[in-house]
């Protein structure tokens, strides 16, 4: 099925902007918190998350490939999260905070976003890209998975600083259609979307009902590197 942009762009746009009102009063000491995702630290994490907002703006100066290969659930599947490539995926965020100045981490941030919405904007919708792994996607569903790298990562960085979480309305809506398959939640199950997020990547516990519920709705998980 073939996804408008807009509505995407409108929830990356957001949660993106929450994020960077969040970043901004950060101090020195909170950027040396550790976080769930381990190893990373608070410092780690967001220096992760700023070079996954802006992959868009380079690949879609890039020449588009001729079909698309995977949507954005098979963006996440199993194969993109290998030991190695999860190394390299750790060892990358770790340089890359190595070049993250607090004073300017909002201000970067906010630049690596902005240039990824300037990038779609101006793009046709029906546009294909081609990821860091080599699959050939549509534009719309490449920016689905940004949507899930602030938003799901925004909840580890609530949690790192002792936040409630900020998980805009919009993210929130983009990201429970996506783990969903947009089907409705398994029958028995009384979550709102984030509570959806949290226990469907492993951010919050399922319980032994939840468990037996998922079961036997065949609930599809996807695969997420922490």
């Amino acid at each position: 099925m073939s996804r408008p942009v807009r509505p995407v762009l409108a929830a990356f746009t957001a949660e993106c902007a929450r994020l960077t009102e969040i970043l901004a009063e950060l101090a020195d000491s909170d950027l040396d918190l550790p976080t769930d995702c381990h190893p990373w630290t608070v410092r780690d994490l967001v220096a992760h998350i700023r070079t996954g907002v802006g992959r868009l703006s380079d690949m879609l100066a890039a020449p588009a490939p001729a079909r698309a290969e995977v949507d954005a659930a098979g963006y996440f599947g199993a194969a993109k999260f290998t030991a190695q490539v999860d190394a390299d995926r750790i060892a990358g965020g770790q340089r890359d905070a190595l070049r993250v100045d607090r004073a300017a981490l909002a201000t970067e941030f906010d630049r690596a976003w902005r240039a990824t919405e300037a990038a779609v904007v101006a793009a046709p919708p029906d546009r294909l890209v081609r990821t860091r792994h080599g699959d050939a996607m549509r534009l719309t569903e490449f920016l689905r998975t940004r949507v899930v790298e602030v938003g799901v990562h925004g909840l580890d960085l609530a949690a790192a600083l002792g936040r409630a979480p900020w998980l805009t309305a919009p993210a929130a809506a983009v990201i429970a259609d996506l783990l969903t398959g947009g089907r409705p939640t398994p029958a028995g199950l009384h979550w709102d979307r984030l509570t959806l997020i949290r226990k469907s990547t492993g951010r919050a516990a399922l319980t032994a009902p939840e468990r037996a519920a998922v079961d036997a709705a065949g609930f599809r998980w996807l695969a997420f590197g922490r």
